[in-house]
């Protein structure tokens, strides 16, 4: 379909340099940067690259005709890390892309960040001042670009004003409008012990059963952060297990590790526990990120249950045999927890859309991620990792221990993380889109990710 002449429009409003046309340079390298090569083989008829939040509204009050009748179709890209397929891209059309939406400004007791900076560019400024922030864990990380209404009108959502939308855009995904700044409380934060151990797979159920003993206790530390996993690297041949462990005060080798990093054996050259701060493990993270990578994410959650948690993981080690032989393959099966104190943290702090209830106990996501090489592997990749899902699933239900909710940023194409929320909370997010998108633009023109109505 032929764009050219709202491309042209485009291109008399703003700055040439501000959209880029399929076959540039500098289309190629901004078509290229994101995480997951299958999303960088779609290819838009242009990016539009906004400056301030008002160019934005200007482009959608210009672009908006050409929409109205199903002919031209968008993508918001933010950091570009999502990489379900059709999330941040869109083939043919518009990507606007917010990665010269820059600026950190730190106030009294918060941080103003707008939404094309780097989680590792906050870090940074808020370093020298002792600060912390709740963020992403790899500086690679962009801050969002999911706020601008449909209409191009330019609104503050927080919890005073437009509540509700405030709400909905805690796990609406890109079905409300385009957030471009997003201002964060701050709070003191000093160097912390953490870093990675390493280690062989008959050690995992023992550490399974120490992490959910954890999770369970009366007493549990807020100051832990604990995520196991197991997986396989061709590169090395073995299937592997790492330990990723940060205890947010300045003490040295606290003892609620120890059960974590005591493992033996271990690969001893790989152990990088140590004190640090925000900027040195959000660095760390990022050293070890796979980009420009076939990739694909997928998700379930279940209860903090050791049996059905070593059944995942005996699951996903079996399934994983076959797919051995892919070229470049580095997958993982990674358990991540959702914390009582984290949960009733997000509850005291206005709630979100996502239906977690903290008087249900700590839960575990279990994520799934592979990376590998070829697109002729695509097909076997991710039938084993939605296999494998599935079946995980229907072992954690069988022991009452499956969770509806499913994670927006791990989910895959087929699954359906805003049902996952519960029929109350999705027609409260549905009520939010009538009520600031009334004409549904958000829901037609953008059609990457999850949408409301589908």
């Amino acid at each position: 379909m032929d764009h050219s002449e709202v491309i042209n429009i485009l291109k008399q409003a703003f700055p040439v340099h501000q959209t880029s046309l399929r076959g540039s340079a500098e289309f190629d390298d901004l078509n290229g940067s994101y995480l997951s090569t299958i999303e960088s083989e779609i290819t838009p008829a242009a990016i539009f690259r906004p400056k301030v939040k008002e160019d934005i509204s200007t482009f959608f009050k210009l672009i908006k005709p050409y929409t109205q009748h199903g002919d031209l179709k968008l993508a918001i890209r933010g950091g570009g890390q999502q990489p379900t397929h059709g999330c941040a891209n869109i083939e043919n059309g518009i990507t606007l892309d917010l990665s010269l939406l820059l600026g950190i400004d730190i106030k009294e007791q918060s941080v103003s960040i707008a939404a094309g900076e780097r989680w590792g560019a906050v870090y940074d400024k808020l370093l020298p001042l002792g600060l912390g922030v709740s963020g992403s864990r790899s500086g690679k990380g962009g801050i969002g670009g999911l706020c601008l209404s449909a209409s191009g009108d330019i609104v503050n959502a927080n919890a005073q004003e437009n509540s509700d939308l405030f709400i909905a855009l805690r796990g609406g995904g890109n079905n409300f409008g385009v957030v471009t700044r997003y201002d964060l409380r701050t709070f003191k934060q000093g160097p912390f012990w953490g870093g990675s151990v390493y280690y062989f797979t008959p050690s995992f159920p023992s550490q399974i059963e120490a992490l959910v003993s954890e999770l369970n206790r009366p007493d549990a530390t807020v100051e832990t952060h604990l995520m196991i996993s197991i997986g396989y690297a061709a590169q090395f041949g073995q299937t592997m297990c790492q330990n990723q462990l940060y205890y947010t005060q300045e003490v040295e080798k606290p003892a609620i590790l120890e059960p974590f990093t005591a493992i033996q054996p271990q690969v001893d050259q790989l152990y990088s526990m140590r004190m640090l701060n925000l900027k040195d493990a959000a660095t760390e993270q990022a050293g070890v990120a796979m980009d420009q990578q076939r990739t694909a994410y997928m998700n379930t959650v279940v209860r903090a249950d050791a049996v059905t948690l070593k059944a995942a993981a005996d699951i996903y080690t079996t399934a994983l045999e076959p797919i051995k032989s892919v070229n470049g393959l580095v997958c993982s099966l990674t358990l991540q927890p959702y914390t009582v104190s984290l949960l009733k943290k997000s509850a005291e702090s206005g709630g979100n859309s996502l239906g977690l209830d903290p008087s249900k106990g700590p839960l575990v996501s279990v994520l799934l991620l592979s990376y590998w090489k070829e697109k002729s592997d695509d097909e076997k990749v991710l039938a084993f990792m939605k296999d494998t899902v599935q079946k995980i699933k229907v072992d954690a239900k069988a022991k009452n221990q499956s969770v509806d909710y499913e994670y927006m940023n791990y989910a895959a194409s087929f699954q359906d993380p805003i049902g996952s929320y519960g029929a109350e909370n999705k027609k409260k997010l549905q009520d939010v889109s009538r009520k600031y998108d009334p004409e549904g633009f958000f829901q037609k023109a953008v059609p990457g990710g999850f949408k409301l109505f589908s």
